[in-house]
């Protein structure tokens, strides 16, 4: 999944993307209104994270502009602004929870967690590709009902490879949406493959992790008549 920050503490920002890139999320950073309305318009985000005082636009203009422009995505607003009537003007300008600094990160985790289960991206949350589920929101794993215990790193890449069920995935991709801050190092990937591997497929004498040689990794229905 993929999440929008937007605030302009660049320490903050930068704390908050590898706290979120560490719990298996794709992170998207803007400073300022307009560049995130520029993002949110044209990327597909599972939440966005927003500061009320920002440069260009204040995050009370960019919600009103999301939600007038039918821009559904969920709104976390994060900021110092903590009085009643703060609160009550970014929700009624389409904000769907609020926030306070100084925060307790573990409970933004838990917030973000919460707007996934009930925003619009619920109907995505689960992809399956066989008999091999994924569930977005709670980073949980199943193959034929047994579960399976994934590192948020090992998730984000399967995820990654079951949004496009028999398509190869290069190494390049992977590396620049699960590492952004490693991808020059392919090593990375083909670890992690190897661990992907010995959890989905080795225990249930499958072969759902496939190589496509030159090209880099896709993930098959391997049941009879499915590949």
């Amino acid at each position: 999944m993929r999440l929008l920050v937007v605030d302009d503490e660049p320490e903050l920002t930068e704390i908050l993307r590898r706290g979120l890139l560490a719990e298996g999320w794709t992170v998207d950073v803007a400073h300022d209104g307009p560049a995130a309305l520029d993002l949110a318009r044209f990327e597909e985000y599972a939440a966005i994270v927003l500061d009320l005082m920002l440069p260009g636009l204040n995050g009370y203009q960019v919600c009103a502009t999301l939600r007038r422009e039918r821009i559904r995505t969920p709104i976390l607003v994060l900021t110092a602004k903590d009085g009643d009537f703060d609160q009550i003007e970014a929700l009624d300008t389409g904000a769907d929870d609020y926030l306070a600094k100084p925060f307790s990160y573990p409970v933004l985790v838990a917030r973000l967690r919460a707007l996934l289960r009930r925003g619009p991206v619920m109907a995505e949350a689960q992809t399956a590709v066989g008999d091999l589920s994924l569930n977005r929101t709670t980073h949980r794993c199943h193959r034929a009902g047994v579960p399976i215990a994934l590192t948020p790193r090992e998730f984000a890449v399967l995820d990654l490879l079951a949004r496009k069920p028999g398509i190869p995935v290069s190494k390049t991709e992977i590396l620049r949406q699960v590492w952004p801050d490693d991808a020059e190092d392919p090593n990375l990937v083909e670890a992690r493959i190897s661990v992907l591997r010995r959890k989905i497929d080795t225990p249930f004498g499958r072969t759902t992790l496939r190589t496509v040689r030159g090209l880099g990794y896709r993930l098959v229905d391997d049941r009879g008549g499915h590949d």
